[in-house]
């Protein structure tokens, strides 16, 4: 590995991790369910799971796959649900069979989902009732021969409401009979080693059909080692809650909120619909969580509530931020209520996904991404290739034990997306401080360029957001005679609020240079945000 400049910064972080404590996450986890049996595992609308519950429902699962359906070693099973309790358990039960989790995002179209299921190869689906319809219009496209249905109330002691199974699936077998099923059979031990593949985690295709990143249970137990050791004081065994609200099926909250703190025993809430806020809100009112985990845009909703600032924040150590660039102003305001700010990381579907992270010494917003996680090496290039120097912005290229092996079956995308000396070319843009504390300029693709100036989206918004009235905002470039690119700008206002083109304009002309300020504001009544959160700048572009 090259110098590492910010190891200096550590402090009492060490320098390496071990990527091989455990031979498999499917280890990681088991060891868990045995330490923590008699622990509470999972809250799900209002019902409780125990690790020994999980234990025994996920064992009954994969015995259903190995006897029932066939499911061997390196199968591929699509997981197409929300933030249901039947998701760990399915999990836990597809990887304990050796198989190979393709997390599916359940508000996909029938396209997308055809894509993804023909990609990978997935010979079976566990899908949320709802779900189904989507399902059913392209099953017959796809080598899926195994259907498998989930209703909200599945793995819980007591059923609950659930939307209808499409008609069209008419072979297919509800989770709770699987579940009844293979209790009657012994589940057989799969040897996992760590260089076996988890899962087939399937990029937002922001350019193009998107790409399944296969990850290893190496890069899963490498990636969990490395946030323990930036934030000590937030994994203690026994001790943490967790609310989840960002999906399960995106690799953010699958390693952070599920298998991190799974295996140090933290009891997890989950949130099934966290766009009705009301009952989002009473979760963590009931919850009083020690770790809360989100994107900018669920931030700021939760801080658009009232009901926040009635929550017993007390217990809370650690907020943290990724997914997207936490703003500044919601950062504030998130702390004005609740005593903490949130503490922004850096990470891709392709590294697992964490690769830098604020550590437990910074205790304010740092304007940056925070350090480089332990084992890992960063190079910024620029368009030549050649590295550049600390405080110059170029393309974030990253190497660990976290870092994908490449895109599932596609050699001349993986050819691409990697430097001859095997460093992961991430698409972003970013620049080292002194101290080594890594900022995201933006993505490549995103930057406007006005005059022959860079302009990035996240500078614009950071700024702009501070305005009052302004409560979210998104920017992208269009074409202008004078200056090539101008800087367009999309505001929502907060409620009530009556801020006007012209003092949004007029606010930013005071905290960034001239060719930065919108030379445009329009306002919407919202921005167009993926399953995640994440404004989709391309969707504004087709717009502007």
């Amino acid at each position: 590995m090259a110098s590492r400049h910010w190891v200096k910064s550590y402090g009492s972080i060490p320098a390496d991790v071990d990527a091989d404590r455990y031979s498999s996450v499917t280890a990681l986890l088991e060891e868990a369910m045995q330490r923590y049996a008699d622990k509470v595992a999972f809250q799900s609308f209002g019902q409780s799971l125990t690790y020994a519950q999980v234990d025994k429902l996920s064992a009954d699962f994969c015995a259903y796959l190995q006897h029932r359906v066939g499911v061997k070693k390196g199968d591929r099973i699509a997981v197409m649900m929300p933030n249901l309790a039947a998701f760990p358990v399915a999990m836990l039960g597809i990887i304990r069979a050796g198989a190979v989790q393709v997390n599916v995002n359940p508000l996909y179209t029938p396209r997308e989902l055809e894509h993804q299921l023909n990609d990978s190869g997935s010979k079976v689906i566990v899908v949320f009732s709802g779900s189904t319809p989507t399902l059913a219009e392209v099953v017959g496209h796809t080598g899926v021969t195994s259907v498998i249905t989930v209703n909200p109330g599945d793995a819980l002691p007591k059923a609950l409401p659930s939307p209808a199974v499409d008609a069209r699936l008419s072979g297919s077998v509800p989770f709770a009979q699987a579940l009844t099923e293979g209790a009657g059979f012994s589940r057989v031990p799969v040897a996992l080693t760590g260089a076996d593949t988890l899962f087939l985690q399937y990029t937002g295709g922001t350019t193009g059909l998107s790409k399944g990143a296969t990850l290893s249970h190496r890069n899963l137990v490498a990636n969990t080692e490395q946030f323990k050791v930036m934030m000590p004081e937030a994994v203690l065994p026994g001790q943490e809650v967790v609310v989840t609200a960002i999906p399960l099926y995106h690799i953010f909250a699958l390693m952070v909120n599920f298998i991190t703190y799974f295996s140090v025993g933290a009891e997890n809430w989950l949130v099934a619909n966290p766009r009705d806020m009301d009952a989002f809100i009473a979760v963590i009112k009931a919850a009083r969580p020690t770790v809360f985990m989100g994107v900018n845009t669920l931030y700021n909703g939760l801080t658009m509530h009232p009901g926040l600032k009635e929550v017993d924040w007390s217990r809370l150590r650690l907020a943290g931020g990724g997914g997207a660039a936490v703003v500044g102003a919601t950062s504030e305001l998130w702390k004005a209520i609740t005593g903490n700010f949130i503490r922004e990381g850096y990470g891709l579907s392709e590294t697992a996904p964490v690769v830098s992270f604020n550590p437990a010494f910074i205790n304010e917003v740092s304007g940056t991404t925070g350090l480089p996680v332990p084992s890992t090496d960063i190079q910024l290039l620029d368009d030549d290739g050649r590295e550049v120097g600390v405080g110059e912005a170029g393309e974030i290229c990253v190497k660990g034990p976290q870092v994908m092996s490449g895109y599932w079956e596609k050699p001349e995308a993986n050819a691409a997306a990697f430097t001859a000396d095997g460093y992961f070319r991430t698409g972003d843009v970013g620049q080292f401080d002194e101290r080594g504390f890594l900022k995201i300029v933006d993505r490549k693709k995103d930057m406007v360029i006005v005059s022959g100036f860079n302009v990035y989206p996240n500078d614009v918004e950071a700024v702009a957001s501070g305005c009052a009235g302004v409560a979210e905002c998104a920017c992208v470039g269009v074409p202008d005679e004078k200056t090539g690119e101008a800087v367009k700008l999309f505001v929502v206002r907060m409620p009530g609020a009556t801020v006007t083109e012209a003092e949004v304009i007029a606010h930013c002309r005071t905290g960034m240079t001239s060719y930065k300020v919108p030379k445009i504001v329009r306002f919407v009544d919202a921005l167009p945000k993926s399953s995640v959160g994440k404004i989709l700048r391309r969707e504004l572009r087709s717009v502007a």
